[in-house]
């Protein structure tokens, strides 16, 4: 069902500082941030040539960001981002496996542009799965 890894996001305080980081000391081309008001965040891009890290930025204090960085204040990991061919045949398959899809259960638009959903990492060994119409 899962195809190739999109990116791994990583919680940070600071998108700017983080993407100098990923840029100045590793070489790496990082996109200017984009804020995302309807998620709740600031998304940089780093890509790498076998996939990207998306780096995250809690826009507003009720982002769900600013909530894991609550937990963990020095940021890190938030979540991993695998492409499927069709999100509602997978999300219809995890649901009646059991798995917890987060939220209405409806797609909403990612920072690519493409429906995405998250499922509980209850579910996934601990980690926050999100899944991207490829």
């Amino acid at each position: 069902m899962i195809g190739r890894l999109n990116h791994v996001a990583i919680a940070t305080k600071d998108v700017a500082k983080a993407s100098a980081i990923y840029r100045d000391t590793l070489g790496a081309k990082v996109s200017e941030p984009v804020p995302l008001p309807e998620h709740g965040v600031v998304t940089v891009f780093v890509e790498l040539p076998n996939t990207k890290i998306e780096l995250l930025e809690p826009l507003g204090d009720s982002s769900p960001i600013a909530k894991f960085l609550e937990k963990n204040p020095t940021g890190g990991m938030h979540h991993v981002c695998y492409e499927v061919d069709d999100i509602y045949a997978a999300r219809d398959r995890l649901k009646q496996l059991g798995s917890t899809v987060i939220g209405t259960g409806e797609p909403r638009i990612g920072a690519h542009g493409k429906p995405v959903l998250f499922l509980h990492p209850k579910d996934f060994a601990g980690t926050l799965v999100e899944l991207e119409q490829a």
